[in-house]
């Protein structure tokens, strides 16, 4: 791969990733404090990306990638959702605010498939050649989340202009990125596109198992990226967003360490290490204040990247290896539908009554309010070690 080819997709991966993280993490502070929403209504316009994500497959699949060139329809999408985040700064009721975000999260979502297709076409080596350039997505959602705690806007509209500013600038340069024509011997049906092709690996009690599990402990991850900004932003925990993107940093140490753990010490550590992990999280935000105990709120912070790596991460390499070179596209597809489509989707609009049950005045009690999901992750560690019974070489292959 030409060097001004990984150039292209590398700044690619940066701005799509800065345009989500610009508007997502804050969005909650941002509804409580212009649109005086409530919990639940918080809670659904973030069930809008998990909709979106149970509906992007099909979009990709079965259209884009069929008729279309994935830059440009990856361009217009961006230019498109990039008008929407703009809208979403004018309107004044959470419902009115709901739709726009799920409008703008049905354009968002078939971007990620699309720049992942984008890339891995212009790939030699894409095991090797990929993570290199994904990363910089990461950073991208990093310096994002700085910017807006530098420039103290996070409970601002001034987030969504920023993320609309780069949505668009994305959208322009998504035109002159490396050619990603339409596959269009692709067969792509429906179900091939939902990942119907993996269900045969329910067969095998061990992945139904971890499978089950992968959907629960989506409820609590929905508290922290639902909640955890307004959570940090109601103790007056200085610079939030900028602080919450140590997150990020910290899963990107993490990731790095799971092909060595993966192959020590087995799948069914590794995950269990994850759920534990938010556990841990949710304790240390519950106990956690801006006083003596700030350590507890930058704890749970950077535990972000056992939670995630450790499970969701650890999900798609034990996925991939279950589901073997045939079905593994839509086996990921599947799990992925599963997680952040289904489970986000239970996850969002439980933790948003969670949280208007325990309102007090203008504020919450935060201490109840972490301790659902850390019960939660409990229960589902507990299912799990109870289970989850994988062969030792399967668990522990290379």
């Amino acid at each position: 791969m030409k060097s001004t080819i990984r150039v292209q997709l590398s700044v690619m991966m940066f701005l799509e990733y800065f345009v989500w993280g610009a508007w997502y993490v804050t969005m909650a502070t941002y509804m409580g404090e212009h649109l005086h929403a409530t919990g639940v209504q918080i809670g659904a316009a973030y069930s809008a990306l998990a909709i979106a994500t149970m509906i992007s497959p099909f979009f990709v699949g079965m259209i884009a990638d069929k008729y279309f060139a994935a830059q440009r329809i990856m361009g217009m999408l961006h230019i498109v959702g990039g008008a929407l985040l703009l809208l979403a700064t004018t309107i004044e009721n959470s419902a009115t605010f709901y739709w726009v975000i799920l409008f703008y999260s049905l354009l968002y979502m078939p971007t990620i498939a699309l720049s992942n297709s984008i890339a891995f076409h212009q790939m030699t080596d894409p095991g090797k050649q990929f993570p290199w350039v994904r990363v910089f997505g990461t950073l991208g959602w990093i310096v994002a989340g700085v910017l807006i705690g530098t420039l103290g806007i996070e409970k601002t509209s001034s987030t969504f202009y920023m993320a609309a500013a780069v949505s668009v600038v994305l959208g322009l340069m998504s035109f002159i990125l490396p050619d990603t024509p339409p596959q269009k011997n692709a067969d792509v049906t429906a179900s091939k596109a939902l990942g119907t092709d993996a269900f045969v690996l329910f067969k095998e009690k061990p992945y139904l198992i971890f499978f089950i599990a992968a959907i629960l402990v989506c409820i609590p991850l929905s508290f922290y990226y639902g909640f955890a900004n307004k959570f940090l932003n109601e103790l007056n925990f200085d610079n939030a967003a900028g602080k919450m993107t140590l997150g990020q940093v910290s899963e990107a140490v993490f990731i790095l360490a799971i092909p060595f753990l993966f192959n020590s010490i087995g799948v069914k550590n590794m995950l269990l290490m994850g759920m534990a992990a938010w556990i841990l999280r949710y304790v240390c935000f519950a106990y956690g204040d801006t006083g003596a105990n700030a350590w507890m709120l930058y704890a749970g912070i950077i535990l972000h990247g056992v939670c995630y790596d450790f499970f969701f991460v650890t999900g798609y390499m034990y996925t991939e290896k279950k589901a073997g070179e045939k079905i593994k596209n839509s086996a990921q597809g599947l799990f992925t539908f599963a997680t952040y489509g289904v489970g986000m989707f239970i996850g969002t609009w439980f933790s948003g009554r969670i949280v208007d049950l325990y309102q007090v005045g203008e504020n919450h009690n935060w201490l109840k309010i972490w301790f659902v999901p850390a019960y939660i992750a409990a229960a589902v560690v507990v299912y799990f070690i109870l289970f989850f019974r994988e062969k030792k070489q399967i668990a522990a292959a290379g």
